[in-house]
């Protein structure tokens, strides 16, 4: 189009909105306050540096805007991969194992939260927790009985952990080990991203500089010995659940990665031995077009830094592959049928967006952990977009869409505004420190709860159409009896392993932490000694110390 055409269109579309009127202050922008344009036209791009070969492209290429593969879905679905854990490991199991029955493909493992603070669960503070937020998990014995006749040469795995994640990656790679799985047959993905855990999330055990070696002693280890294992999984799910918004969501998060690229760099390692195992895990939320366009930006502002930063020469280096999960903060107790159409347009947004993989929220989740009948409506939901749709059928289907790339440019250049202030501070673990990333979420999140209240936001159920006598739904309980029989099988374990064998692994896991040796492999060892996950994460407390968070305000 020439200059001359431009002009006209940008006198047209000035001329129709004239006579429209002015709108509505106050509704018509993205969650992330961006105002959204009544209509886009090809101004919209020509007003930018928006190039359609160098930032489109084609999918399967640089900068891949349009996605990581060539013929995307057609060529292999996402992963469906529904995330699954309560009470003890044998009724995780049986979850998992129906999930696999009815069509999904990937294992996603959630544990509960003793497990997740790297407490054992007869320890004090484990009371009352006990398999309520996800599974219990306390020894190897328990993560035999998780995955037990579960083919983990066959089937990939999440597990969504990250303070004591060295411990339970080491668990998972002993079960491999046992079903006599070779090395580079065992795929999946380690959450394993603590720098989140400060920012958002708050489940942390050690201070922030040993948490990062040991994330780096894991991706060391993935690298040399498990080159199909995804060793951290950088998180912006948690970031977008305390408030944050999409562009601060995809700022941290790559900013995040970004730290643990320095640190491995700082460890000896070259930046293509390790970067194609890096995955990510955004949310998405009840913006459609946003969300579609911060998936977009994030794979190509990741494929530039990669590319111009680090000089990574390799292209898997430069993919920047995601799994994303449906919004978790967006399910409401009230109404909450209505959750499954929330989660519908979610998924939907994130198979738009080119995700590689997919867990979808049931309706229930903000009421208990889900029944059977939620999580297979909330599985479902994925099959129905992949089989029945049809936009499984062509790459990028919003691309050279006037809006869309003009959204996916600003939410990129704003991503980098972000990122550029965090790199003035000396990168993202300073700005931690200085609680940078915690002040913009907390700021934002109130920012969003002031327009709910003003109703310049609607939630569905909870400031407009609201019905005053909720109809009560069947909730999932984890029985009392969960506790009683978790500590008393942790106790029989205590009193039955070889106690020399046990003393002298934890005495190696000591050993290794306070001359900083790669910990993985110490830690593989006290595991197969049935050490239990608190037993390490106390030993490696006495060592590294533990974290104590200082206010923000």
């Amino acid at each position: 189009m020439s200059p001359t055409d431009l002009e006209e269109v940008r006198k047209a579309k000035a001329e129709w909105e004239k006579q429209l009127g002015a709108p509505r202050p106050g509704r018509f922008t993205t969650l992330s306050d961006m105002e959204v344009p009544l209509l886009s036209t090809p101004a919209d791009l020509a007003d930018s540096d928006f190039d359609y070969l160098r930032d489109l492209g084609f999918p399967g290429e640089y900068p891949y805007t349009r996605g990581v593969q060539r013929n995307m879905y057609r060529g292999k679905l996402w992963t469906m991969r529904q995330f699954a854990g309560f009470a003890t490991a044998e009724e995780t199991n049986a979850r998992f194992k129906m999930l696999l029955q009815h069509g999904q493909t990937g294992l996603s493992t959630a544990f509960d939260m003793p497990t997740l603070m790297g407490y054992d669960a007869d320890s004090p503070r484990s009371k009352g927790e006990i398999g309520k937020c996800g599974v219990a998990v306390s020894s190897l014995q328990d993560m035999e009985r998780l995955y037990d006749g579960i083919p983990l040469g066959e089937v990939t795995t999440s597990m969504t952990i990250n303070g004591p994640a060295i411990v339970l990656l080491a668990m998972y790679l002993a079960v491999a080990e046992k079903q006599g799985v070779p090395r580079e047959n065992v795929r999946g993905t380690l959450q394993n991203d603590i720098l989140k855990e400060y920012i958002a999330q708050k489940e942390w055990l050690f201070p922030v500089k040993p948490a990062v070696e040991l994330v780096v002693d894991t991706i060391e280890y993935g690298s040399k010995y498990y080159p199909k294992w995804n060793t951290v999984s950088i998180s912006g799910y948690h970031i977008r659940e305390a408030g944050a918004t999409a562009v601060q969501e995809l700022a941290f998060t790559l900013a995040d990665g970004l730290a643990y690229i320095d640190a491995c760099i700082a460890r000896g390692m070259s930046v293509d031995e390790f970067a194609p195992r890096l995955s990510f895990f955004f949310d998405v939320h009840n913006d459609f077009f946003e969300e579609v366009a911060k998936f977009r930006a994030a794979r190509r502002l990741w494929a530039r830094l990669m590319k111009d930063r680090y000089k990574a020469q390799d292209p898997r280096s430069w993919m920047l592959r995601t799994h994303a999960q449906t919004a978790g903060v967006s399910l409401t107790a009230q109404q909450p049928h209505n959750n499954i159409v929330r989660v519908a347009v979610q998924a939907l947004a994130a198979v738009m967006g080119g995700t590689n993989s997919l867990h979808t929220n049931s309706m229930d989740e903000t009421l208990s952990l889900p029944t059977d009948e939620s999580v297979m409506i909330a599985l479902r939901t994925q099959q129905i977009i992949a089989e029945e749709s049809g936009v499984a059928n062509i790459a990028d289907p919003f691309g050279g869409s006037y809006f869309m790339e003009s959204l996916t440019n600003r939410v990129e250049r704003d991503a980098i505004d972000y990122i550029r202030r965090i790199d003035e501070m000396g990168g993202m673990v300073k700005a931690i420190e200085r609680g940078f990333p915690q002040s913009e979420i907390a700021n934002s999140a109130y920012h969003f709860q002031r327009q709910l209240e003003a109703k310049e936001k609607v939630t569905v159920g909870v400031n407009k159409y609201r019905i005053d006598e909720p109809k009560r739904i069947q909730t999932l309980t984890i029985n009392r009896e969960v506790e009683r029989q978790q500590i008393q099988r942790l106790q029989a374990l205590k009193s039955s392993r070889p106690a020399a064998t046990h003393t002298a692994a934890l005495q190696n896991v000591r050993e290794s932490a306070q001359s900083g040796k790669n910990m993985v492999g110490p830690i593989i060892e006290a595991v197969k000694a049935y050490a239990t996950l608190q037993e390490v994460c106390d030993t490696l407390r006495g060592v590294y110390g533990e974290y104590r968070e200082t206010g923000s305000f």
